[in-house]
This record gives structure tokens, C-alpha cells and sequence, in this order.
């Protein structure tokens, strides 16, 4: 890996491949995430990783929203924060810091979208990657119309399982965030137990 140079906060994460060194240029809060993700980590390595951040304007000001999702070969382990509008904090605001750990045999389903162009050489360009990563946990049971024609009639619900949904763009990112999340999913697609 290059040295990138020393960049603030949102600075292209994407040339380090050590989660402390990306998580410093890209995260507001890099020390927050950073103890949240190590005290599940422990002594274990991190074999992978992508990050997110998305700024929303309200009518309070600018919130951002960050998230880290990290792989130690066993595990996903999701990290996310926001920041909430609290009068009685100084600043007028708190950082909503979460962590959730999922295990990789839990992960039911991988479905990754790349779209590919053309630059004007002809080379190929990867211009964006969806990945989404699905577990058998449900998530969201919504009632369904039953069928009229069945005797009795029997209740009807659809079960929308928990699922992780990540993407990047050439607007969102760039090319290098592009390929770490490409390689991200590959990760995750050879590591998840099969059956």
C-alpha cells in the first residue's frame, strides 16, 4: 500500500489496508469506532473491511452517519454511529455508537451487483458495486392479503429477513472504495460455512 498522506475527516479510506489507518482519515469519530470494533476483535485479526459515511442536512444542521463492517474470519462485526440532536450535551449534540456482531454461518445469503463500463480507451471501468449480505433472521413480518380462494382461509404474512446492505459509487467514493468493497465481498463469498 502507498502512503496516501495525512487527509481529515472523509478523506478517501481506500489506499490503507489497516483498519486504524483508514478509520483515522475517513471516520469524525475514528477513536470511538476504533475501541468499539477492538473490545469484540480482541486478539483477533481483522481479514477485511469496509466503511461508510453519509451526511445528512435537517433543519438542526449537518448529521453524520458512519458505519464499519469488519470480518475477523468468523465473524461480521457492524459498527455504526449517528449523531443526535441533545440540548442538555454541550455542543447540542450525542454520538449514537452502536456495535453488532453477527456470526459469518448466520449469513444466508450474498448477492453482490457490480456495474462495468467502458473509459474511453475501451478499458474496462468498474463504475459501482451493491452488496447485500442476508440472514435467515426475521426482520419485518408485514400481514399479506390471503388467498380468497382457499378453504378455510388462512392468514397470510410476509417475512422480510435482517439484511446488510452496502454500496459504492464513482460519486460515492471512487474507484479505490469501489475494488475494497468488491474485494470485501469476495471475502465474505469464500468465507461464509456452506450447509
Amino acid at each position: 500500500m502507498t502512503d496516501p498522506g495525512v487527509g481529515g475527516a472523509g478523506a478517501d479510506w481506500s489506499p490503507y489496508g489497516r483498519l486504524r489507518d483508514a478509520a483515522e482519515a475517513y471516520f469524525l469519530h475514528p477513536e470511538i469506532a476504533l475501541d468499539a470494533i477492538s473490545g469484540v476483535l480482541g486478539r483477533r485479526r481483522v481479514r477485511g473491511f469496509t466503511l461508510e459515511r453519509v451526511v445528512d442536512l435537517t433543519e438542526a444542521g449537518a448529521s453524520v452517519w458512519q458505519e464499519a463492517a469488519v470480518c475477523d474470519g468468523r465473524r461480521l462485526i457492524l459498527w455504526h454511529s449517528e449523531e443526535l440532536a441533545d440540548e442538555n450535551s454541550p455542543g447540542g449534540t450525542v454520538l449514537d455508537s452502536s456495535v453488532q456482531v453477527l456470526p459469518l454461518d448466520a449469513i444466508g445469503h450474498i448477492g453482490m451487483r457490480t456495474l462495468v463500463g467502458r473509459d474511453e480507451r475501451g478499458h474496462r471501468v468498474d463504475r459501482g458495486v451493491y452488496l447485500v449480505l442476508a440472514t435467515a433472521t426475521p426482520h419485518e413480518l408485514t400481514a399479506a392479503q390471503p388467498d380468497p380462494d382457499a378453504q378455510p382461509p388462512l392468514a397470510a404474512a410476509k417475512i422480510r429477513p435482517e439484511s446488510f446492505r452496502f454500496s459504492k459509487s464513482l460519486d460515492d467514493g471512487g474507484p479505490g472504495q469501489i475494488a475494497r468493497l468488491i474485494d470485501f465481498g469476495r471475502l465474505l463469498s469464500r468465507l461464509v460455512p456452506v450447509g
